[in-house]
């Protein structure tokens, strides 16, 4: 599956992987006019063939070819229509080359504010995001990367409820991230219990207030019902900014680990960490010449870059800021025999993590001394040395870039031990090392992989599988929230830049464990959260009632639909269920039996209730739950029926269909894992972020 990605997205035309290396290693390695360019060349294909470390994508796709090799760019978004349709433009030919933008709609007047030279009003940030998600839509990338763009927008700015539920409806907006940027008035605000103030961009006056605690419920209400808005720290973030003097943050990258200046852009890359394990232990020795090789490889990224724009090239060579990270953090736990969700986990976290910002930090002061510090230098900010680089560390999620290297995506845990392939009909991936412990252990039998598909891609609770190996192999939906900020918070110690990492939570997830997660994030220094509640993107979202009496009313049936029916063999015979989809989500079903008999009119009132019910906003899955394990005396002891009754045939179509349509690639109907706020294909590397 591997190669049908590589050729598909990143090589060139009749070029094998090690050639792909090759090229790029050849490229990035002749600038660098220091150096015996032929000796630095095979440094750098050893450490991407080896699976060491590899860049981000548009650097293994464009690198010797014609091409951006940076993936992530912050543009600027005025207050005038002429910057707002310039910043389309570029971020269009951007999109057009493979990067991905980020955005902060901060400076746009609120709605209703007026607007002198045309006599009217301003419609506000949220009606300009959704014409750059129109043109975001009509680029596409050419295929190779689709389009992915971040919005942030301060909490502080008067359209902030309605930004904060603009992607409420998740057929709207859909290619964009979006966070709110919080500030830490705000969280002061929201700890006592107080109003702040909103402040018009335009006048810098005080429009109105807020209740911080009414926003802060809903920020982590629409995160609970659709995963977004995330949040940033803004003020965080630039409390660690190297050049205040040349400007403060104001948004990120589309997954949120990047935070840039207007027209930065950043290279990035990442450090297989799961490769750096001997025995028990840390590789330190291999680990140090790993950074530092990488960090001079991503340096000359910069050099050898082609920019778009004048501007971006003027401040990328201005800041020269990179993003070294990691990736296989969870591989390298396992081969360490340490559990993810420990507290040794978090202290292995700090240790590699502090080892590699410290080396890269040695690396850019090295680099420093051969060629010259960047432009933006300050003495003030770096008074302990002349470094090359603003920042020299971010932790990217790694979703493609770790298909191709063989490990777990960054410094997430493993999504599932095993899974079925949706494309190859009856084919499975079992996690490697998985399969080495069972096999090593003698635990490994011919139905295990089965049984640890059926039980969700985990094996919590399995039988013959040993007490240690469960608390080794957890996989995300294992794990406590609390777990996974505090693994995130770790990283974030050391790293310069920001941490991509979601944050994940069970579909029976409160709204409260939620504003814990947030506030969690906020009380240990990370810069930003996403969270993901299992399900929580499965069609429209339940709509939150300003009146919890108000009686809720199912919405119309829609004019078109789309949907499969499935042949379910029941104890009198058999049954047909048809369910069917709109834009907004599953919306109804439909029962008929066949010849045999069965109990039609008992499924068709069952078909309808549950119509209704999926209508009103009702969950599929609460639906399912419901239906699933009703018994029928007709189906006792009949060979081949594998359901208990006609209400459990249609809970399992229920539940089949949404599984489908929640974990399914849009361009090969894979296996979709949700990672630092992006939804990333586990067989052809399709990304909804980029």
């Amino acid at each position: 599956m591997i190669s049908k990605i590589l050729k598909e997205r990143y090589l060139a035309p009749g070029e094998t992987k090690e050639q792909m290396f090759r090229r790029v290693a050849n490229t990035v390695a002749e600038i660098d006019y220091r150096q015996d360019a032929i000796k630095l060349s095979d440094e750098f294909y050893d450490m991407m063939v080896n699976g060491d470390f590899l860049p981000n994508s548009p650097t293994l796709m464009n690198a010797g070819r014609d091409g951006i090799l940076s993936a992530c760019f912050v543009l600027p978004v005025e207050d005038s229509m002429e910057s707002i349709f310039e910043t389309i433009k570029n971020t269009a030919l951007i999109h057009k080359q493979g990067g991905g933008t980020g955005f902060s709609f901060s400076r746009l007047r609120p709605k209703g504010d007026i607007v002198k030279s045309t006599n009217g009003v301003a419609s506000g940030p949220v009606s300009f995001m959704k014409v750059f998600d129109a043109a975001t839509e009509a680029v596409k990338q050419g295929g190779k990367r689709r389009g992915a763009n971040m919005g942030c927008l301060r909490v502080d700015h008067p359209d902030i409820l309605e930004f904060i539920k603009c992607k409420e409806n998740t057929s709207q907006i859909t290619n964009f991230n979006i966070s709110v940027a919080l500030t830490d008035d705000f969280m002061t605000a929201l700890e006592q219990g107080k109003d702040y103030p909103l402040i018009n961009p335009r006048t810098g006056e005080e429009t109105g207030k807020l209740s911080a605690e009414r926003v802060f419920n809903t920020i982590c209400q629409q995160a609970w019902l659709t995963g977004e808005p995330g949040a940033i720290f803004i003020d965080e973030m630039n409390r660690h900014n190297t050049t205040p003097n040349a400007g403060m943050f104001e948004a990120t990258n589309p997954c949120g680990e990047q935070n840039l200046l207007p027209y930065e852009s950043c290279n990035l890359g990442s450090i297989n960490i799961g490769n750096m394990v001997i025995g028990k232990k840390i590789d330190f020795k291999k680990l140090e010449k790993t950074v530092k090789l990488a960090v001079r490889f991503l340096d000359n990224v910069i050099d050898v870059n082609e920019y778009i724009l004048e501007e971006i090239e003027e401040a990328t060579l201005s800041n020269r800021r990179i993003g070294l990270g990691v990736m296989g953090f969870a591989d390298m736990l396992i081969k360490m025999g340490i559990p993810y969700n420990s507290k040794q986990g978090i202290r292995t976290a700090e240790e590699v993590m502090g080892f590699i910002n410290n080396t890269a930090w040695q690396q850019s002061v090295e680099l420093a001394k051969e060629k010259h510090v960047f432009y933006n230098w300050r003495g003030q900010y770096f008074n302990w040395a002349k470094v090359r680089n603003a920042t020299v560390t971010t932790i990217a999620p790694t979703g493609t870039i770790s298909m191709i290297a063989g490990c777990s995506s960054g410094i997430e845990p493993l999504f599932a031990i095993a899974y079925k392939h949706n494309v190859l009909s009856g084919s499975f991936e079992v996690n490697k090392l998985f399969m080495e412990t069972a096999k090593e252990r003698g635990f490994y039998s011919d139905d295990l992989i089965e049984r640890i598909i059926k039980n969700h891609g985990s094996v919590q609770g399995l039988k013959g599988v040993p007490d240690d190996v469960q608390r080794l192999f957890v996989t995300a939906h294992d794990i406590s929230p609390k777990w996974h900020v505090d693994i995130q918070a770790a990283f974030q110690k050391y790293t310069d830049n920001a941490v991509s990492k979601t944050i994940n939570l069970p579909n029976d997830a409160t709204v409260e464990d939620v504003k814990e997660a947030y506030l969690r994030a906020h009380e240990t220094g990370c810069k930003g959260i996403t969270v993901y509640r299992d399900g929580s993107r499965r069609g429209q979202p339940l709509e939150v009632q300003s009146n919890p009496e108000e009686v809720k009313k199912p919405r119309t049936r829609p004019t078109k639909v789309e949907g499969t029916t499935e042949k379910i063999k029941i104890g009198c015979g058999t049954l047909y269920v048809t369910v069917n989809h709109d834009d907004q989500g599953m919306c109804e079903v439909f029962t008929a039996t066949g010849k045999a008999g069965g109990c039609p009119a008992q499924s068709e009132a069952t078909a309808r209730l549950i119509s209704l019910a999926l209508r009103s906003g009702i969950e599929p899955q609460q639906i399912a739950r419901q239906l699933k394990g009703i018994r029928c005396l007709s189906t006792v002891a009949k060979k081949d029926v594998n359901v208990l009754s006609c209400p459990d045939a249609i809970g399992r179509c229920l539940e089949g269909y949404e599984e489908k349509r929640e974990t399914g690639c849009p361009e090969c109907g894979g296996k979709l894992e949700y990672s630092g706020g992006c939804a990333v294909c586990l067989e052809c590397g399709y990304s909804k972020c980029g």
